[in-house]
């Protein structure tokens, strides 16, 4: 796809709406950004239908009696994308938070019970109107900073029917908020204590009868699997991967993130879509994933809640090719992270990435993490009409502000829902043309 700068002629270009006066972060094209200044936006039903001038746009919308929408200097971005969390989950770990400054490893809490075990049993004994309940508030955090694509995966329950009301909780997420949510079984996250003694036993359940029904009531979109010391191993990861393939289906790697074990490379041997957290990645890790088109999908305030001191090599995987997404891992214990634009924010002083790298890295890269760029992650004819409204005087804004929500309004599938009010205290709206 590309983008459409056509002089429109009414009478072979049929759109509903048309936003005119913003300046667009288009994420496509070669010109920083993809930036277009005083354009105009014209959307048919749910996909965008033509990009232009503001001047020629309101011909446009003129001609055909469609709504004009006055961004009037705003800026529009894709939506966001959030491509890495783990959202639904019981309890919470601010006790461990506490234990960490104290000195106390994340590895140690891990072996001695604590971690995600913690989590699992908290979940496992959690409702689903509560594992809901809790998620949605979290969600609406992230919708609130213009998030219209999320994934969540799984693995905080380590038995059937406990994962499979993680998956299910996040389907009705999607299904109940105009947000667009795609689901992944994190089978391989963490050894329940049950199978203790009986290791290839759970990976077998995992791989075998537990992911088959999973995938079959269509609750499954991709898979992941925690390849690190502290959790599986490189053939256990594989044996998994290799079920996924078989079903049809797509896959992440937790790879790199307290050790290099490789995993990285196993991720592009299974053509996974990304390898994610990557602080520790070796240079043949990079290559492997840049020939297999795999992202890395950055974590940074994980990075930051555990107080690490190795970095991903971001100018290694740079030299590689291979495409950084950023995304904000939120989860109960080593990132509590309801915040997109704190995640690209960190990215960029904790991590090297520029303000308009970190853009792309929850936009395009981010799409191309999930799968999704055909229909998500930049402004294109074609693509579906998700758009983040933002009151601010360039792009970098959006990494600059802690704490800051210049959010003015989001756009889901060519449709506003619930509009917050802007800084200047004025909602987006449309008006008839």
């Amino acid at each position: 796809m590309a983008v459409s700068y056509v002089v429109p002629n009414s009478s072979n270009i049929d759109v509903d709406q048309v936003w005119i006066g913003a300046h667009l972060a288009t994420m496509a094209g070669t010109a920083p950004y993809g930036r277009v200044d005083d354009a105009a936006l014209a959307i048919k039903g749910e996909r965008i239908a033509w990009i232009g001038s503001a001047a020629d746009g309101r011909r446009l919308a003129q001609a055909q009696g469609a709504a004009i929408g006055e961004a009037e200097g705003l800026w529009i971005t894709p939506g966001l994308i959030d491509c890495h969390t783990h959202l639904v989950y019981g309890g919470n770990r601010v006790e461990e938070f506490e234990r960490r400054l104290c000195g106390v490893s994340y590895e140690d809490i891990a072996r001695a019970g604590g971690g995600i075990q913690s989590t699992v049993r908290a979940t496992r004994s959690s409702s689903r109107e509560a594992l809901y309940e809790s998620a949605l508030a979290r969600l609406r955090c992230l919708m609130m900073e213009g998030v219209t694509t999320i994934e969540i995966k799984s693995g905080y329950g380590l038995e059937l029917g406990a994962e499979r009301r993680l998956l299910e909780v996040a389907r009705d997420l999607g299904k109940n908020l105009p947000i667009s949510v795609l689901k992944t079984f994190l089978g391989l996250h963490s050894l329940p204590r049950e199978f203790a003694d009986r290791r290839q036993l759970f990976v077998d359940e995992v791989s075998g009868p537990w992911l088959a029904a999973l995938s079959g009531a269509g609750l499954v979109d991709a898979v992941d699997s925690f390849c690190e010391g502290i959790a599986f191993s490189v053939p256990e990861t594989e044996q998994f991967l290799q079920a996924a393939k078989q079903q049809g289906l797509r896959a992440h790697v937790h790879a790199g993130q307290l050790s290099d074990m490789g995993a990285a490379q196993v991720a592009a041997k299974w053509g996974a879509l990304s390898a994610d957290h990557l602080e520790h990645v070796s240079a043949e890790g990079a290559r492997a994933m840049a020939a297999a088109g795999t992202v890395a999908v950055l974590l940074p305030t994980a990075y930051f809640t555990l107080r690490q001191t190795t970095p991903p090599p971001v100018a290694l995987l740079r030299e590689a090719g291979v495409a950084l997404a950023v995304a904000t891992d939120n989860n109960p214990g080593t990132s509590p992270c309801t915040s997109i634009l704190l995640a690209m924010s960190m990215a960029c002083t904790l991590f090297g990435l520029t303000p308009e790298e970190a853009l792309s890295g929850v936009t395009r890269q981010a799409a191309q993490a999930l799968g999704v760029l055909k229909d998500v992650g930049t402004l294109e004819v074609g693509k579906c009409a998700d758009l983040a409204f933002w009151r601010i005087e360039r792009p970098a804004d959006l990494c600059y502000g802690l704490g800051a929500n210049p959010c003015a309004a989001v756009m889901y599938r060519g449709k506003m829902r619930e509009p917050p009010q802007g800084r200047q205290g004025r909602d987006v709206a449309l008006a008839s043309a």
